[in-house]
């Protein structure tokens, strides 16, 4: 999650998605944070009962029209199918984005409101032509209904600058931990997940500050059995302990 300050990447452990391990993992969320997630409905019951601005992810969405589009029989013209058409419009999206990578928020409001709004407007329009007219539990079916159902959530990010269109980056931190976690001793039991859920906070925070993980370690070590205060823990937070390298 990105906020005003230094970038963080908190892992957790749940023994599974329902609704009780969801709600023990944002207890004591602050009102008004935005939340980023895909389409499944706990969250929106965690968005609820914390006030929280909820986002929709287009790399999700965009998931279920690529599976679409590739169900399409090689003989079927591509540009003339519904899958394509909502692929290159959300194309146009991220073209607005790698555009704006560089710019302020302000900057990066601005140009969204100037060109991704008319795109979200295209896309809304071929939505509500094609959502009652494709059977349900085809792919393209299934692509236009998540559509349908997170809507409002996928459009909201174009309202501030600071918001991203996708939790990619989330994403990206996420996967070494899922490649790796099947080699790693200890990794099947509780004890294991959790250590290694707070080994892999402290490491992708330090990547998401630019910050050499080994260097902070090294230090982290060195000054940890003498930490004794919330104070002191505080200090040894990978933006203080260590400096970014260029």
């Amino acid at each position: 999650m990105n906020g005003t300050g230094p970038p963080v990447r908190l892992f957790g452990y749940a023994p599974g998605r329902g609704g009780t391990h969801a709600a023990d993992l944002y207890a004591g969320i602050r009102q008004g944070t935005v939340l980023m997630t895909d389409g499944y409905e706990v969250y929106n019951g965690i968005a609820r009962a914390h006030g929280l601005v909820h986002l929709g992810c287009w790399a999700h969405c965009r998931r279920y029209f690529v599976e679409a589009e590739t169900a399409i029989p090689k003989k079927v013209p591509g540009p003339e199918q519904p899958a394509t058409q909502f692929i290159s419009a959300i194309a146009e999206l991220y073209a607005v984005e790698a555009r704006a990578r560089e710019k302020t928020a302000a900057e990066r409001a601005q140009l969204r409101a100037e060109r991704s709004r008319s795109v979200l407007t295209r896309i809304e329009a071929m939505l509500l032509t094609h959502l009652h007219s494709v059977v349900p539990t085809s792919l393209l079916g299934k692509a236009l209904h998540y559509l349908d159902s997170q809507w409002p959530k996928l459009i909201r990010y174009v309202e501030d600058g600071t918001w991203p269109i996708d939790n990619n980056a989330c994403e990206n931190a996420i996967r070494p931990f899922v490649i790796g976690r099947r080699n790693w001793l200890f990794a099947d039991t509780v004890a294991g997940a959790n250590a290694s859920a707070n080994l892999y906070s402290l490491i992708e925070t330090c990547k998401a500050n630019r910050i050499d993980p080994y260097a902070y370690l090294v230090n982290l070590f060195r000054l940890l059995p003498c930490a004794q205060t919330v104070d002191d823990f505080a200090a040894l937070l990978p933006w203080r302990l260590t400096q970014p390298t260029t």
